[in-house]
């Protein structure tokens, strides 16, 4: 790269500068891309999935479930938490950073001759399907950035569509009911292809069954089609029993949560459903596929001395299973809680979920424009105590920095305490940095 430097440090900032865009909701541009690159997502089958929390936990559970079964998979999620890279993969090994330069260099000087202005999401959406396209992958599991109808993914012809579950996020671009955002989400839905759904809500349910119906759609719903239950838990495993076209026992993954069960179900069933359709996943693949699942920031230890517990919980209904989850695993444990949470989120709801957990908060920010400041935080949290609703934890504080939230964490943490980081998939993130995790390409971590 050193002789690229130029164009290395050129490209780098047109990635850079992207993110200033913001996020543009349209499948004009990304369509235009994928002419300009020979539409490369016409070369790969696709699992395509959208919803409000549990895509990353489900597209991993799957992509490990094919790669078990012999193909060449590629899976892209975001955000990321450390390194760029994490969100592109093929068959679990990211994109090197050489590849990233030269695929966004190839895709500038084809913008550059167009008039198209292409969001940061949509050029990475781009730059993620030339590249499984390069590599020849058999399968892509591809996460929606937000929404469904207008994500820039939605320009794919999946085998399986998958809709995790619906909550009240991104209401500025998604719309401020839950029945607006199912509508969008349930955009990604096409004609003859089926859905697998892990939706509790009944009204969700009943709309995504309508759409689904309208689109001569099967639709798989938990709890109706196929369902699962714990056999096990403790604080970095599950052990899960299914039951779906077939029963499996004591399936054991390597991660801890009470909302796992329905990820993991969820893929489970997607494959289900591929091996109706002729593919050659066996029972073997599906528990080796499950048992070899890397995933990070999902209730993941990142230090055992002192003890620190980071989730990415970034809205209410993720900070309410985070809680069920902490309540059930550490019940005889005293939680200091870290959080810095994204601006333009519900701060209350995730607040008042976590709050009542730790008998300390410490308030901060990532190194992020969307990030809030801590002192409204801990405005957020003492009035949250002066309206009763939620008990009072005996210290609270505000730091304009995650290491020095760790550090007060730290002097604080002593026999039976843990250390809790959640709010945004940015602090926990910047932990795994402050802890010593590799970070490529940092910057580009503001959009999805």
């Amino acid at each position: 790269m050193a002789d690229n430097s130029d164009r290395y440090d050129s490209t780098l900032n047109y990635l850079y500068g992207l993110q200033k865009h913001g996020i543009k909701l349209g499948l004009a541009n990304t369509i235009e891309l994928m002419n300009l690159l020979g539409r490369p997502h016409d070369s790969f089958r696709s699992i395509h999935i959208a919803g409000t929390n549990g895509k990353g936990s489900t597209a991993t559970a799957i992509s490990s479930i094919l790669i078990k079964s012999g193909f060449r998979v590629g899976l892209f999620t975001s955000p990321h938490l450390v390194s760029f890279c994490e969100r592109i993969r093929i068959n679990d090994r990211c994109i090197s950073e050489y590849d990233v330069i030269e695929i966004a260099h190839r895709l500038r000087e084809e913008v550059s001759a167009t008039d198209l202005n292409p969001t940061f999401f949509e050029i990475v959406t781009a730059m993620a399907f030339y590249y499984f396209s390069l590599n020849n992958v058999d399968w892509a599991v591809v996460e929606t950035g937000m929404g469904g109808r207008l994500d820039a993914t939605n320009i794919l012809n999946p085998e399986v569509t998958v809709i995790t579950g619906i909550g009240l996020d991104h209401r500025e671009f998604l719309g401020n009911s839950i029945s607006d955002i199912t509508f969008e989400k349930a955009g990604i839905i096409k004609s003859g292809v089926p859905l697998v759904t892990a939706a509790r809500d009944e009204d969700v349910i009943k709309q995504l069954s309508g759409i689904a119906c309208e689109r001569n759609s099967e639709i798989h719903i938990y709890g109706r089609d196929f369902s699962g239950a714990i056999t096990d838990m403790d604080d970095r495993h599950i052990s899960i029993d299914y039951n779906g076209y077939r029963h499996y026992s004591n399936l054991m993954v390597p991660l801890s949560g009470e909302y796992q069960l329905y990820n993991m179900c969820t893929a489970m069933r997607v494959c289900e459903i591929l091996r109706e359709k002729g593919l050659p996943v066996s029972d073997t693949s599906i528990k080796s596929g499950l048992k070899d699942i890397h995933l990070k920031g999902r209730l993941e230890w990142v230090s055992q001395k002192p003890p620190i517990l980071i989730d990415c919980a970034h809205n209410p209904d993720a900070a309410r299973s985070l809680a069920v989850s902490v309540r059930r695993l550490f019940k005889d444990k005293k939680i200091i809680l870290v959080a810095g949470i994204m601006a333009d989120k519900d701060i209350r709801g995730i607040l008042n979920e976590i709050a009542p957990l730790a008998v300390a908060v410490i308030l901060t920010k990532a190194k992020c424009e969307r990030a809030a400041l801590p002192e409204k935080l801990r405005e957020i949290v003492s009035d949250m105590h002066g309206a009763g609703t939620s008990q009072q934890p005996a210290f609270i504080t505000s730091t304009e920095t995650v290491s020095k939230a760790l550090d007060i964490a730290k002097s604080l943490c002593g026999e039976g305490h843990i250390i809790l980081v959640t709010g945004s998939f940015y602090i926990t993130g910047e932990v795994k940095e402050i802890l010593g995790a590799e970070s490529v390409l940092p910057r580009l971590r503001e959009y999805k």
